[in-house]
């Protein structure tokens, strides 16, 4: 396991808010034709989620046309695929034995739907890619190579579901590698070996997960640990700072008083592969984009896992000139790092969770619901209101469009377009972005502003955008 702040090897800089993100003179990359590759001009139109169940592009909401226009305009448009796209008349897969949370589904008509928006890559590195096993996985890559959008994080082996896949644009040719920390245990796509067949799935990066607890609290942990029958457990290191009890790895920090905190470590296989996609990607293309599907620590947490800064300077360092973060359903701060944008989540773009359906026999039995008298929709509207209603269940439909514009290599400006996915519309009508109306996107951009400050960024509020300017790179000399 390698741990992101100590990886010198893997020449990653230390994971401290604000490194190399000033809104000064960026550092230039280390190779100037890097730099030259991105051409002037060129935009990219990001956004989180997309967890859309049917067609929406025509739906009678107010600017949702004006919203899809704006993605058009941009040189390409990039969101994260997180659902399955089958036919349930046809489909002959069946849905997984654990999920990604639910298990999502969307009608056939989403991907062409999405490319009209005009949606240009998607990822699927995700942990609701792989809810309906390998046919559904399958049958989603295909709708998706059939309406011409370009998708990355699942194949047929390992290698297949890390390498880069490439679009062909008038401004030149952009790569994607999408990965995954997030993901059912089912889902991880593996290489063959020694005769052993490979295994379908998504490009998981795998982490393990430590509890940081006071020293008193670790102490008060080995006394439970201690009370298990012998021979149950292995005995505990006194010596060691942790501890692993009923299947939780604890740490001892003297920084922790009262309220515990999670820290992680990354495979370094997995690490190292995925670098060398991006460096792969680069070679072929002009621009790369590397994505991350990252719940960690939680959905409740606007603050991005330890991990993930220093895997975003690596990915950059490698030759990704955007890295964008989705996952736990709300936005996470913005960090520039050596002119390259680093999104540590951009929230959900589409939402539309309570129209899911149908629902497999597991989820009802979960959750104690009786299939014969709740409907799937009936049931994931409960689930939308138990998980994301309440009083702060605004928060999950409120996000950005975040357009950057590329100049001499680096990202010159980045306006940030704040959207809201009708949280008080009933029926088919939420979960559908349309722009924020002026009360609503100034709450985004102060969210943003104050998420985005600890990574030495400055997001300036002009009307209701949000923009970023960077100082260009300096020329090699």
């Amino acid at each position: 396991m390698l741990r992101f702040p100590l990886a010198l090897a893997l020449t990653v800089l230390p994971a401290t808010p604000g490194t190399g993100s000033a809104q000064g003179p960026a550092r230039s990359r280390d190779t100037a034709g890097l730099r030259r590759a991105v051409p002037n001009g060129f935009s990219l139109a990001a956004v989180g989620d997309l967890i859309q169940t049917h067609k929406v592009s025509s739906a009678r909401i107010t600017g949702l046309a004006d919203l899809i226009a704006m993605i058009g305009r941009a040189s390409i448009a990039f969101g994260n695929f997180e659902s399955s796209a089958i036919d349930m008349g046809t489909f002959r897969g069946h849905p997984a034995a654990e999920n990604g949370g639910l298990w999502l589904r969307s009608e056939p008509e989403v991907v062409p739907d999405l490319k009209a928006m005009g949606f240009d890559l998607v990822a699927r590195a995700n942990n609701n890619s792989y809810d309906w096993g390998a046919e559904g996985m399958r049958e989603t890559d295909r709708r998706l190579d059939q309406a011409g959008i370009v998708h990355a994080g699942t194949g047929e082996t390992r290698s297949a579901a890390r390498a880069p896949r490439y679009l062909v644009t008038p401004q030149g040719t952009v790569a994607m590698v999408s990965m995954t920390s997030t993901f059912p245990p089912l889902a991880p796509a593996m290489d063959a070996v020694n005769g052993a067949p490979g295994r379908p799935g998504v490009n998981a990066l795998r982490i393990s997960e430590r509890v940081l607890v006071s020293p008193a609290m670790l102490q008060s942990l080995r006394s439970i640990h201690g009370a298990q029958p012998p021979d149950a457990f292995q005995p505990a290191d006194p010596a060691s700072t942790d501890l692993e009890l009923f299947g939780v790895r604890y740490r001892s920090s003297p920084a922790i008083t009262s309220q515990v905190a999670w820290s992680y470590d990354v495979d370094s296989t997995d690490v190292r592969e995925n670098l060398a996609a991006i460096r792969q990607g680069k070679a072929k293309a002009g621009f790369v984009i590397a994505s991350i599907h990252a719940h960690e620590p939680g959905n409740w947490s606007t603050e991005p896992p330890d991990f993930l800064p220093g895997l975003a300077h690596a990915a950059i360092d490698a030759g990704a000139d955007a890295f964008i973060g989705h996952g736990p359903h709300q936005l996470r701060g913005i960090e520039i790092y050596r002119g390259r944008p680093i999104f540590y989540s951009l929230g959900n773009f589409l939402f539309q969770v309570s129209s899911i359906g149908p629902f497999p026999m597991d989820g009802y039995e979960q959750f104690g619901k009786d299939p014969r008298t709740t409907t799937s929709a009936e049931f994931h509207e409960w689930f939308r209101q138990r998980f994301f209603g309440g009083a702060d269940g605004r928060v999950w439909y409120r996000s950005v469009v975040a357009v950057s514009t590329y100049q001499d290599g680096g990202v010159a400006d980045i306006r940030l377009y704040p959207v809201e996915l009708g949280f008080d519309d009933t029926g088919a009508n939420r979960g559908i972005p349309r722009p924020a109306p002026p009360e609503v996107a100034q709450q985004i951009l102060a969210t943003l502003v104050r998420l985005s400050r600890p990574f030495g960024t400055t997001i300036a509020v002009e009307g209701n955008v949000g923009v970023i300017r960077i100082t260009p790179p300096a020329p090699p000399r």
